[in-house]
């Protein structure tokens, strides 16, 4: 049973995608949506740039954890981990799989000061409790796991989490079923003997190709690694995630009264957000206009990108980076590449990079595309420089590139280049000159 709350994850999808969040008024909202504030980014409106701290901000960050809740092993450890990355702005948005066994320093030390990081959530809520408690009826205790777990991905992948999504895999299978299934194109045959047992004592969980996949099948085929891996795993899950928000958005819920009661007892005890209700119905607009091909799927195991490997600690079987325990840098520069900021990706400014080296202004500049930015080019100068400088030439046209750049920099914005300096901007609407 242990195995179940590995996929459970994947209808924190349906939640954010559902039509029920538009079934307005609905006496049991509140079982499940808990939170009373919207972030900037969600606004309706055109957020202003000011209300934006910095690269990044423009993007809501859903963290999705699945775990198997009460009656099952290890009730509050979330096996699934699954970042949802939105961007308002292009309508766009990128799923990032955190390995369940990633060993990483806890933010709390309640069963060691390292452990694997499906145990982040459960330490900030047992810490919190002093005991052990699978049930989510202590909104304070539920809290204090998320911000374990947002402590944990902060150090790994340095991305800010916006709103949590808890679900166990009661509440996976019923949202699977209660829009009639998933379509699942599987790439390759999945075979697991022992899973056989739970599939009507075949080990064929899924054939290759296009299918039809009830509650029940969906989760074998999300929870299964025996035959595969944990990493091959997650890319089914991934992939389970898009079918059913495709599923929802297509399945005539929006206009099902009946589904959405039935939705809303069954996920009333098996689903926690903090997301508030206007927060969510903004989601829902956003994710109606997200096509498929709009989904990026990221993994850190995905080739050609392979930042993790599987090692030992102790008798523990683990993941580690393969820059070394604990070295994050290479795994925060790819997730950054593909959880750009919308708002500088939409204004796309050329930016001149000035360092006072080749190496410098190219390291620089590496810096600066990995968070979205458009580097037209590099130079150097050998002027006595003492401070950052941006240059600012783009005639108030890109507001939010600048005041990420101020933001980043520490500086204001100036209108020309300082004495002693020569440069050839070209076509650049930002010029960055960095100090000696």
């Amino acid at each position: 049973m242990l195995g179940f709350r590995i996929a459970s994850a994947v209808v924190a999808v349906f939640l954010v995608t559902g039509g029920f969040l538009a079934w307005k008024g609905y006496s049991k909202f509140h079982k499940v949506f808990h939170g009373t504030t919207t972030v900037a980014a969600l606004s309706k409106k055109t957020v202003a740039p000011d209300l934006l701290k910095g690269e990044g901000d423009g993007r809501v960050n859903i963290l999705l954890l699945g775990v198997g809740g009460p009656g099952h092993d290890g009730p509050d450890l979330t096996d699934t981990i699954v970042v949802l990355s939105v961007d308002p702005v292009n309508n766009t948005a990128a799923m990032v799989s955190i390995p369940r066994d990633l060993w990483v320093k806890m933010p709390v030390n309640y069963f060691g000061s390292q452990q694997k990081i499906n145990a982040a959530y459960e330490s900030g809520k047992y810490h919190f409790l002093g005991k052990l408690d699978a049930s989510n009826g202590n909104a304070a205790a539920v809290q204090a796991g998320f911000a374990a777990a947002d402590t944990t991905l902060k150090e790994v992948l340095d991305v800010n989490i916006n709103y949590h999504l808890l679900v166990n895999f009661q509440a996976f299978r019923q949202a699977i079923d209660a829009v009639g299934g998933v379509t699942v194109d599987a790439p390759e045959a999945l075979i697991d003997p022992t899973m056989a047992w739970e599939n009507h004592n075949s080990s064929i969980l899924a054939p290759a190709g296009v299918q039809q996949m009830d509650g029940v099948k969906a989760l074998l085929y999300a929870r299964s690694r025996e035959t595969t891996s944990d990493f091959a795993r997650a890319q089914r899950q991934r992939q389970i995630l898009v079918a059913l928000k495709d599923k929802v958005l297509t399945a005539g819920t929006l206009s099902n009264p009946t589904k959405i009661d039935g939705l809303m007892n069954a996920f009333g005890d098996n689903v926690y957000s903090d997301l508030s209700s206007q927060g969510a119905t903004r989601l829902v607009s956003i994710m109606k206009k997200v096509s498929d091909t709009k989904i990026n799927s990221v993994g850190l195991t995905d080739e050609p990108h392979k930042l993790v490997t599987t090692g030992r600690v102790g008798t523990a079987s683990v993941v580690l980076p393969i820059a070394g325990a604990g070295n994050y840098t290479d795994i925060q520069t790819y997730v950054r590449s593909q959880m750009p900021d919308g708002y500088i990706l939409k204004e796309h400014a050329p930016l001149l990079v000035v360092g006072i080296t080749t190496a410098g202004a190219t390291a620089t500049a590496a810096t600066l595309t990995s968070y979205g930015y458009t580097v037209a080019g590099t130079s150097t100068t050998t002027a006595p420089v003492t401070q950052p400088v941006i240059v600012d030439r783009s005639n108030g046209k890109d507001p939010y590139t600048l005041h990420y750049l101020e933001a980043r920099y520490a500086v204001k914005a100036v209108k020309s280049v300082p004495a002693g300096v020569t440069i050839t901007p070209g076509s650049a609407k930002f010029v960055i000159i960095e100090p000696k």
